[in-house]
């Protein structure tokens, strides 16, 4: 099984809805078997709260399911347990970088997302642009799965 963890700031925003994209992008390759997927926020502030209204809005409007999420803040066993470690924009990965084990590669989203001349996912708590930011998730999401099956899932 493979483990995938969204990161972004408080989790009521972008990683939420990561998770929430890319466990229906899983859902729809038949792949729920072999991959979890969760996700986690560098600060605690919004913990046990639901996504954002913005995020639950988009996500509905585009029938993705994200009913059950609710935020958290990273833990330290979360280095070890999940295999991509993936963030949202370079405050996050900085931040993860001081966490993390030496030796733990992290990634940001929009690594994935081959033909974006963008590098980070903004955060639409400040921005309001939750349609654009489910863009950019949707294209990093597609392309972090498909680099997941390359990899020898299946």
């Amino acid at each position: 099984m493979v483990h995938v963890l969204f990161v972004c700031l408080g989790n009521i925003c972008r990683s939420p809805m990561a998770e929430a994209v890319f466990r229906h992008l899983v859902k729809e390759e038949g792949l729920e078997q072999q991959i979890r997927i969760d996700s986690a926020g560098t600060g605690d502030w919004h913990a046990g709260e639901p996504p954002h209204q913005g995020t639950r809005e988009v996500l509905k409007q585009n029938g993705i399911f994200h009913d059950d999420l609710v935020a958290r803040q990273i833990k330290p066993i979360d280095f070890d347990q999940f295999d991509y470690i993936v963030c949202m924009d370079e405050q996050n990965l900085t931040a993860l970088r001081r966490m993390a084990p030496t030796d733990k590669p992290i990634y940001r989203l929009l690594d994935f997302a081959g033909e974006l001349t963008e590098e980070n996912v903004e955060d639409p708590y400040y921005t309001g642009r939750f349609g654009h930011v489910y863009d950019l998730v949707l294209a990093g999401s597609k392309g972090l799965l498909e680099h997941i099956k390359a990899g020898g899932l299946r």
